[in-house]
């Protein structure tokens, strides 16, 4: 990565309390774009679950999927397509970031403990898409934590204007939520509450889904539709066709869960129809890992592996090969495509063919010349790399992987030869030697029946080599777009520096680049006027440095926006790239002493649902925990939380001592003997206090800590041990002395 740097100090932007209007409108020079009749809008629509052979135009005889099956037919099926990962999260993650699982910020399920998260590194194709002045929307199954508004996780945070749905994937679960995110706040779901079933998820993603449509079909779109049909539980209001078939319940639900994922598609299609913008809209659909066995579901009944083996977990074709579907009528032209295409290569597609910069440190690559009026090769892949380490497991899964479903896995293709391999536990680090190492011949052998690996050591060691180098412990990220760094705390009347930059991460140079912050009404910014450069070469950052004043009668407790935005040319591509960032003025210093369950926090942050005033951390929901307690012994008052946390409070420099117990909880110790965490207490950005390793075993500790001239308390509790399970921890009885 370059190292060099503009820096423009004493360049931003008066206080303004919004940003301006505009969006970028400039066609760029994709080849790819062009030839389709100018930037597409897009729509992206990742069905859970459902297998290579799921669909009628991939083989399935049982069940009906009459919208798709015309999609494939009028558009281009590719018939080697694959998820990035065998189960949803590091298959999300990697599809959204364009980076394979050696690489991705989210690589596994969680074990147990919070959903995997992204951050603001993760440059995403919403990102990449709004850049271009796209309106953008996320409606569905998000699928990582924490499930918290305002962090860099959320939908929002990672480049969806736009958000109706789940944010984790546990809740994903639920065909009858009782609240679904919009942006974000939870919107009540009154037909759903108290367990009632008024309320299909579907239904409502479909009516959010065409009513974006309706209302941005008059400016580029893009449309991330993830409905979570049809992952387990089999749960749809009507079996329709297929209730009186003789099969399972289970079976039954499934697959009306596909023929209404089918109607879903064909209710999109037929708003873009409507709209009349089908002609100028990129439709993509697909699926985020094989066939799932979970509730009672057959997937060998409907053969919805097709011609492969293995299911969900399974690193075989089965379980990562999946349907591919690109359809946008008088440019996509209809046919079949046998490149192997990882969901990784949507970030770089989608980027061409809307004549955006893309990062280049992905492991995707652009297809999107198959995808033109005149389609061309695009480049292919010189090897897939996936990683499988997963808690759960299913018995056919567990029986297609030799009993060695809960061990680590890996796989690789390269060319036509597949290789999986099997780690003798959880350990990646361990010997080569030590795997089980299979290979097969893809061309010769679509289902891997025959493991060639001891008539070619050669290719063996070849595989074996690419398998250790497309994993990297840590994935170092190049900056792309728009970033602002900030003190999280804004004091009324008291001066701070904010710092706006936007990094070109792409594999051009940008022309006419600059960047301008904007702050709350009332704010001063020191001094005016926005960051330019010329030329903005690849790999370099483009930065201001500003001195922000709150407005000393802005003394209301609360968050505060401030944004930035930058701006370039991308050839005659005009680039945009909007950001914000939240800071807080902070409660009133208390003014006795105090619990600090009693007291208004400035944020607070937890693993596993929200933090609990004077109740243990219990579930997901607010309110559900048990009271406080270590062995037996309760505590009226305190803090329940869950690893990894933090609680930050306003002392004000007026507090002497803090003091409280702290351990794992016995909702947790109850269940198992196996949590580990450790607490910190911070004042401002001293460390006051650390416990070392809490477990059920050794019980809770005490802490007196002095606090004098504290401005920011910060209540910390991490994992221990690797593992989040388990690791409800209580700070009972903790206080401050004024």
């Amino acid at each position: 990565m370059s190292s060099r740097r503009h820096f423009l100090a004493g360049s931003a932007a008066l206080g303004l309390a919004a940003l301006p209007p505009g969006s970028a409108r400039a066609e760029g020079r994709s080849p790819a774009a062009q030839g389709g009749g100018g930037r597409p809008n897009v729509v992206v629509i990742l069905a859970d679950d459902l297998g290579y052979g799921g669909v009628g135009a991939y083989g399935q005889r049982l069940v009906r999927t009459p919208r798709l099956d015309r999609l494939a037919a009028e558009g281009l099926r590719f018939t080697q397509a694959y998820s990035a990962a065998a189960v949803c999260a590091p298959s999300r993650c990697a599809a959204l970031t364009g980076v394979h699982a050696g690489h991705a910020r989210v690589r596994e399920n969680p074990f147990g403990g919070p959903q995997g998260s992204l951050t603001a590194d993760d440059t995403t194709f919403a990102e990449v898409l709004q850049g271009r002045g796209y309106r953008t929307a996320c409606i569905g199954k998000w699928g990582f934590g924490p499930e918290e508004a305002d962090q860099p996780s959320h939908p929002n945070a990672r480049g969806f204007t736009d958000f109706y749905g789940y944010i984790t994937h546990g809740h994903a679960h639920q065909y009858y939520p009782q609240y679904l995110w919009h942006n974000g706040a939870q919107e009540q779901i009154p037909e759903n509450a108290d367990g009632a079933r008024g309320a299909f998820v579907i239904d409502l993603l479909q009516e959010r889904a065409v009513s974006f449509l309706d209302a941005h079909a008059g400016e580029p779109f893009l449309l991330m539709l993830n409905p979570n049909v049809p992952h387990a539980p089999s749960d749809i209001p009507d079996q329709g066709e297929y209730a009186d078939r003789p099969w399972s319940e289970a079976d039954k639900g499934h697959a009306a869960q596909i023929t209404r994922l089918d109607a879903l598609v064909g209710a999109v299609v037929d708003a873009l129809v409507r709209l009349g913008v089908h002609r100028d809209t990129l439709l993509l659909f697909s699926s985020d890992n094989g066939p799932h066995e979970e509730g009672g579901v057959d997937p060998d009944l409907f053969d919805e592996n097709g011609p492969l083996r293995g299911y969900k977990r399974n690193l075989y074709e089965g379980g990562v090969r999946v349907p591919l579907i690109a359809w946008r009528p008088g440019t996509v032209r209809p046919g079949v495509s046998e490149r192997p295409t990882p969901l990784t290569d949507l970030l770089p597609t989608l980027a061409e063919v809307a004549g955006a910069p893309a990062p280049r440190d992905l492991d995707g690559l652009s297809a999107a010349s198959l995808l033109a009026a005149r389609p061309a090769p695009a480049p292919v892949h010189h090897h897939l790399y996936w990683y499988r380490n997963d808690p759960g497991s299913t018995k056919r899964a567990n029986a297609v992987d030799g009993g060695r479903i809960l061990r680590l896995a890996e796989s690789v293709r390269r060319r036509d030869w597949k290789a999986v391999r099997f780690a003798p536990g959880r350990d990646r680090e361990v010997p080569d030697a030590a795997w089980d190492f299979e290979l097969y011949d893809l061309a010769a052998d679509p289902g891997e029946t025959r493991d060639v690996a001891a008539e070619c050591p050669g290719v063996v060691a070849e595989l074996t080599g690419l398998l250790r180098s497309s994993w990297a412990g840590e994935y170092e990220r190049e900056r792309f777009g728009t970033r602002i760094e900030s003190p999280e705390i804004a004091y009324p009347g008291e001066p701070f520096t904010v710092t706006a930059t936007l990094a070109n991460g792409s594999d051009r140079a940008w022309t006419d680049a600059g960047i301008r912050l904007y702050a709350p009404a009332g704010w001063r910014l020191r001094p005016a006027g926005p960051a330019r450069a010329a030329v903005l070469p690849p790999g370099d950052v483009l930065r201001t440095a500003v001195e922000v004043t709150p407005a000393r009668g802005d003394a209301a407790a609360g968050p505060r926006l401030l944004r930035a935005e930058g701006t370039a040319a991308y050839g005659r591509a005009a680039l945009r790239y909007p950001e914000s960032r939240t800071v807080a003025v902070p409660p009133p210093a208390p003014r006795r002493d105090s619990f600090l369950s009693d007291l208004e926090w400035v944020s607070a942050s937890n693993g596993w649902g929200p933090v609990e005033r004077d109740r243990s951390n219990g579930r997901q929901a607010a309110g559900d925990g048990t009271p406080i307690g270590f062995g037996g012994v309760t505590y009226a008052k305190g803090l329940g939380v869950h690893a990894p946390s933090e609680i930050v409070y306003h002392l004000g420099a007026v507090a002497t001592r803090m003091t409280a117990v702290v351990g794992i909880d016995d909702f947790s110790a109850s269940q198992s003997a196996n949590g580990a965490t450790a607490a910190q207490v911070w004042g401002d950005d001293r460390l006051l206090y650390e416990s070392g390793t809490l477990t059920p075993a050794t019980g809770p500790r005490e802490v007196d800590v002095d606090v004098t001239g504290v401005r920011l308390l910060r209540l910390v509790v991490r994992d221990a041990n690797g593992s989040t399970s388990y690791d409800h921890t209580s700070w009972a009885a903790a206080h401050v002395r004024v």
